[in-house]
């Protein structure tokens, strides 16, 4: 049994609770630079050691590396499968964009077998913005719908970057259709721009994960990828914001998921992981938050610095390695 460090916070409607962390297994996928496989299973057994009990993947990193990976490692551990929540996604892959109710309903069995699992917990359409949205509707929900009757999936989710895509779905589907929304890069210091949303999705039942707390790395002192989206502007703030941190000898990355953590609305602040050390870091971040709280005055210093670019996105994407 995991030593149960981490806040576990309810999903929506779904009577799932989710580790307040969620281990996002996209650098598993070497999407972010090169893992070994060992390395890959030694993260994932080590933060379920801490308390994380939520893993989340999709077919599109690495081009199902991720996928095949997060599968061995979680099957490494040698538990039930009650003791662990696995989302994986489908419409997006190496070859592009495919939300129609065939590929969808041939995706969740290639992921299954990947994962070697007889279901997921959690299964999302992915950046549903690149598709039709009135396909997603229409077409994927529904078909998403006939895997839950069949017992593939438990629950559905939709993902995207611009957060107007939550609203024009859930508005115009049955209530109970989409369980769980997927924000990313919403929810962080240089933009909380998902806050506003939190009521809605609240009164229609929806649980909330948010992922990206480091703003695809432009919070981290290794900054972004090259293929990072934000402006210029953007990344130079960010920028300057990492280095009045590193002159006082704080982390700006700790301070970034602490300060996603802090918002009990969400269910999981998801973040890549693909090391002992990672996962050990960011399970401190939430010892810390639990045990001192914010360091409100660091954050109020990297607030006002931020305060030019603050809720500034970008176009939607990330790039594939």
């Amino acid at each position: 049994m995991a030593a149960q460090t981490l806040q576990l916070r309810p999903l929506g409607n779904t009577g799932l609770k989710l580790s307040s962390v969620g281990f996002g297994a996209s650098p598993l996928g070497k999407v972010f630079g090169d893992v070994s496989e060992q390395d890959a299973v030694a993260a994932v057994r080590e933060a379920f050691r801490f308390g994380v009990n939520f893993f989340d993947t999709s077919p599109f990193y690495g081009g199902t590396l991720s996928e095949k990976v997060l599968g061995k490692a979680l099957k490494a551990l040698g538990v039930p499968r009650d003791q662990y929540i696995v989302s994986t996604k489908c419409g997006r892959y190496k070859e592009g964009f495919d939300f129609s109710a065939e590929r969808v309903t041939k995706s969740i069995d290639e992921s299954l077998e990947r994962l070697q699992l007889d279901f997921v917990d959690i299964f999302q359409c992915h950046d549903i913005e690149f598709g039709s949205l009135d396909q997603i509707v229409n077409e994927t929900l529904p078909a998403l719908l006939k895997l839950k009757q069949a017992g593939k999936i438990r629950f559905i989710g939709i993902t995207g970057l611009p957060l107007g895509i939550f609203t024009y779905v859930l508005d115009r589907v049955p209530p109970g259709t989409v369980d769980v929304i997927l924000s990313y890069c919403h929810y962080s210091i240089n933009d909380s721009t998902l806050e506003d949303l939190l009521p809605y999705l609240k009164s229609k039942g929806v649980g909330v994960i948010s992922a990206s707390p480091l703003a695809m790395g432009l919070l981290t002192e290794a900054g972004g990828p090259e293929w990072h989206p934000a402006s210029p502007e953007l990344k130079a703030a960010c920028r300057a914001a990492v280095d009045h941190c590193k002159q006082r000898g704080k982390n700006i990355s700790k301070l970034a998921l602490q300060y996603s953590l802090a918002n009990p609305d969400i269910s999981s602040i998801l973040v890549g992981m693909k090391s002992i050390k990672e996962v050990e870091e960011n399970i401190a971040a939430a010892q810390e938050l639990a045990a001192a709280g914010t360091d409100e005055e660091t954050l109020s210093e990297v607030t006002n610095i931020l305060k030019p670019v603050k809720n500034q996105t970008w176009p939607s994407g990330i790039q594939q390695s």
